[in-house]
């Protein structure tokens, strides 16, 4: 069998990486694939990470091929390393995202493959010389972030390479806007409709004061960069007065929001929440939320860790 050969990505090699993201996306989010045009414009900027994208000094991106196919793929990136970069990210590199298909018969060798592709990675963060070194699994999709669980063959891959979990870890639930808690009537509570700070706002108000909100975002994908995500919106915030908790208030809200993600053409809601949380995780099951999947986020490369095998 030929050797793979890892290089940096040409323009040409759009169509198969695009075709390896949305292997690795369909498998996280129902549903949900990307274009050609946002897996480039990824490679370029980031613009749904307004915060962090601006401090990248320094982006690189290599492929792993084998007979003329792309069978494996990574995203670099280094930051800068001057006062305004957060402290956390200030002069780090990381592996952005690494993608690859997992062995099977039709791609006996590609563990080996993206071995090689995982050395060629470590070396070019050692050419760096960042004062930390991490590693994500953020592809240009909704709800693809950290590493997700349903990715054996990534967190294999990482662990051998040296890399250790130790940030969080969050469940995405998800649940069908038709299960959602039905709308009752509440005497003397009103709903306003408003601009929040993570979508659309929906405040309960009694006696002009607010009881608790609830924020939708309907826009997960960029238009422009023609994702296919129709029909998914999240929960961007939800919060209750802990005077009101325990009175039904927060499935209201959900309600309310369910009756504007029907006029949207919404038919699936998600919500994110740390793996710790379980009264909010209680909270989503019983108003129809069901796990979808857990990602771990925050992954750094340790020193002394065990190196990428010779292969």
């Amino acid at each position: 069998m030929p050797a793979s050969e890892v290089r940096p990505f040409r323009r040409a090699d759009r169509d198969q990486l695009t075709d390896l993201v949305n292997l690795h996306v369909a498998a996280v989010a129902p549903g949900v694939s990307v274009s050609v045009n946002t897996v480039l414009s990824d490679l370029e900027r980031q613009p749904g990470e307004f915060i962090t994208d601006p401090w990248v000094a320094e982006r690189t991106t290599l492929v792993a091929e084998r007979r003329e196919h792309v069978v494996a793929a990574a995203h670099l990136l280094r930051y800068r390393a001057d006062a305004e970069v957060g402290e956390a990210y200030r002069d780090a590199a990381e592996i952005n995202w690494f993608v690859h298909r997992p062995a099977a018969s039709l791609w006996p060798d590609a563990d080996r493959a993206a071995d090689r592709l995982m050395r060629a990675c470590l070396a070019q963060l050692a050419r760096w010389n960042p004062r930390v070194r991490y590693a994500d699994g953020s592809l240009p999709a909704p709800l693809v972030y950290g590493l997700p669980r349903n990715w054996p063959h990534i967190r294999a891959l990482y662990e051998r390479a040296g890399f250790q979990h130790v940030g969080d870890t969050e469940v995405i639930l998800i649940a069908r806007v038709a299960d959602l808690p039905a709308l009752g009537p509440r005497p003397g509570v009103t709903v306003e409709r408003t601009l929040g700070e993570c979508g659309t706002r929906f405040t309960a108000r009694s006696d002009g004061k607010a009881l608790g909100f609830i924020e939708i975002d309907t826009a997960l994908a960029r238009p422009e960069r023609h994702a296919r995500a129709a029909g998914l919106a999240d929960i961007g915030n939800l919060h209750v007065d802990p005077a009101r908790h325990g009175t039904g208030l927060e499935h209201w809200l959900l309600a309310r929001a369910a009756d504007w993600l029907r006029l949207c053409g919404v038919d699936r809601l998600v919500a994110l929440e740390r793996a710790t949380d379980a009264t909010a995780l209680d909270l989503l099951a019983a108003a129809g939320f069901h796990e979808l999947t857990r990602t771990d986020r925050g992954w750094e490369h340790r020193p002394g860790r065990p190196q990428m095998p010779g292969r």
